[in-house]
C-alpha cells in the first residue's frame, strides 16, 4: 500500500481522483484509525469500529453508537451522560 508524506494513508490512490479529494480522504482516514478512548472505562487504544456508527471497547466489552469515523460525535461531548451502559 503506497504512502506519501503529504497525503499519508490516502497515498494508496496514487494520482487518481485529484489532490483535494485525496487530502480530504487523508483527514478522514487519520481520524478513523487514530486511537480512540472508551467513554466507559477510559482506556485509550482498545476501541474498535464494529460497523459504521457502532463502536466497541475490547477491554470492558461496552458497545455504543457514535460517529461514522470517530467513536464520539461533537454532540456527545456536550452530553456525556446520555451514553448509558447496557
Amino acid at each position: 500500500m503506497g504512502r506519501t508524506r503529504i497525503v499519508g494513508p490516502a497515498g494508496r490512490y496514487g494520482a487518481r481522483y485529484g489532490a483535494t479529494i485525496r487530502k480530504k480522504v487523508r483527514d478522514i482516514l487519520i481520524k478513523r484509525y487514530s486511537p480512540q478512548q472508551c467513554p466507559f472505562c477510559g482506556y485509550k487504544g482498545y476501541v474498535v469500529r464494529v460497523s459504521v456508527g457502532l463502536w466497541e471497547c475490547r477491554k470492558c466489552g461496552a458497545r455504543w453508537a457514535g460517529g461514522a469515523y470517530y467513536s464520539r460525535t461533537e454532540l456527545s461531548k456536550y452530553f456525556p451522560k446520555v451514553v448509558v451502559r447496557e
